[in-house]
């Protein structure tokens, strides 16, 4: 694993925000289908058909494969953002990369909620995530990344064309990255009515929000545990079903929102709500680094990439692109690793003897041992993968002693070569 995850010490030095929310996604032409973008009129998005006896209206969205057409003008684009601090130059946390990177090869594992001291690198290393997502293919013009090859993840329109056998336009697009800011209003989250336009065009017009945005992407959360309750429940209610619902003015509009969920806090600074905790498919713990050595070469990497990022960024590169194309590979072998009935009835009974409430312990695990093989690039589950994964699957969803001084993440593996034994 040292060639994936790096050196194995724990900590970077946190990071400067970004000025902007979301990551640019850059698009290449996919010559699958060709013909007209599907459905209505557009109206910088998609039209949808109102109640009876309503007049029709229309979604309006900045159209999410617009602006870079040609590969000069997809680099210039790459180069005017703000530089990322590469994910392989992180020094140590290889308990939070690795769950990071097996969301991203299954993102069906739920996300990942990373606790720890301030100033850990927790938000350097989840925005660093940015270079190593994979290309998907998404319906050009459609403000969901909706995938023309599943229907669970069609918005109502692009549905409605595939059932109409209309031709889809399909381009390749990276993965979204999406912020949550803890300011953030439950109308930019959720979407809302576009008053702009219902007065100057006179149509009904929604505004889709960060969930919309967020689907088939990365929604991250930083300080989650300090996010309003308001936001809370429509995460809860997002992440449970897959769709955001929003009912305004007598419009009723549903669109997927399925995305990997990341949280990242300190416990000092408040508890998360144990409804919202028990949706995290991992939970990663980091400390700050105590070796005098690692911190000087931690400041000392970060001082040469403030100093000038793009020369750091560019003696990372081969790392990176081996990253990805681990990455790449493991999301394609993925549907072929097994796993043997014997692991599966020792996982089960894991979560069993812990008392997990639930069943989502033991789906978790399963999917992120798989994950873990693949990346490994491997066809079969180990006892070994389970080892590795289990603590961050189940720690989070033991029930909390308030007498008990032990680590959870302790317990689990205690637990686990009690059975595996």
């Amino acid at each position: 694993m040292a060639s994936v995850l790096g050196t194995s010490s724990p900590a970077i030095l946190g990071s400067r925000r970004f000025s902007s929310s979301i990551t640019k996604p850059s698009f290449a032409s996919l010559p699958l289908t060709t013909g007209q973008g599907c459905g209505k009129k557009y109206y910088g998005g998609i039209g949808i058909q109102g109640k009876k006896g309503r007049s029709q209206f229309h979604v309006a969205v900045t159209n999410v494969a617009a602006g870079v057409s040609s590969v000069e003008e997809k680099l210039a684009a790459k180069e005017s953002q703000r530089p990322v601090y590469p994910f392989a130059a992180i020094v140590g946390q290889d308990e939070m990369k690795l769950c990071l990177l097996l969301n991203v090869i299954d993102p069906k594992i739920g996300g990942v909620m990373i606790m720890g001291d301030r100033g850990t690198g927790k938000s350097t290393t989840v925005r660093s995530l940015v270079d190593l997502l994979p290309e998907i293919k998404v319906v050009f013009g459609d403000p969901y990344n909706s995938d023309p090859e599943d229907p669970e993840s069609m918005g109502v329109e692009v549905r409605e064309c595939v059932v109409k056998g209309e031709k889809l336009q399909v381009v390749l697009t990276k993965i979204n990255m999406v912020d949550l800011p803890l300011g953030a209003t439950e109308d930019r989250v959720c979407g809302t009515i576009d008053i702009e336009k219902a007065l100057t065009e006179g149509v009904k017009a929604f505004e889709p929000g960060l969930l919309a945005k967020a689907n088939r992407g990365i929604l991250y959360v930083d300080e989650v545990n300090l996010l309003d309750d308001h936001l809370v429940d429509v995460l809860l209610d997002s992440a449970a079903s897959g769709w955001n619902t929003v009912e305004r003015e007598g419009i009723s509009i549903s669109h997927p929102a399925r995305f990997i969920l990341i949280g990242s806090g300190n416990p000092e600074e408040g508890e998360l709500r144990p409804q919202l905790l028990d949706r995290f498919g991992m939970h990663a713990q980091v400390g700050t680094v105590k070796d005098a050595e690692l911190r000087v070469k931690i400041v000392e990497e970060r001082g040469r990439f403030d100093k000038n990022p793009k020369e750091f960024r560019d003696s990372y590169k081969a790392e990176q692109e081996k990253l990805q194309q681990q990455i790449a590979s493991a999301r394609t072998s993925l549907s072929s690793v097994q796993i043997d009935h014997d692991l599966k009835v020792k996982i089960s009974r894991v979560c069993a003897e812990l008392n997990v409430d639930g069943l989502r312990g033991d789906i978790v695990t399963n999917r992120a041992a798989k994950a873990l093989a693949a990346l490994k690039g491997r066809d079969n589950v180990t006892a070994e993968d389970v080892a590795t994964v289990i603590p961050n699957c189940l720690r989070h969803r033991l029930r909390k002693d308030p007498l008990e001084s032990i680590d959870s993440g302790l317990l689990v593996i205690e637990k686990f070569y009690e059975v595996f034994s």
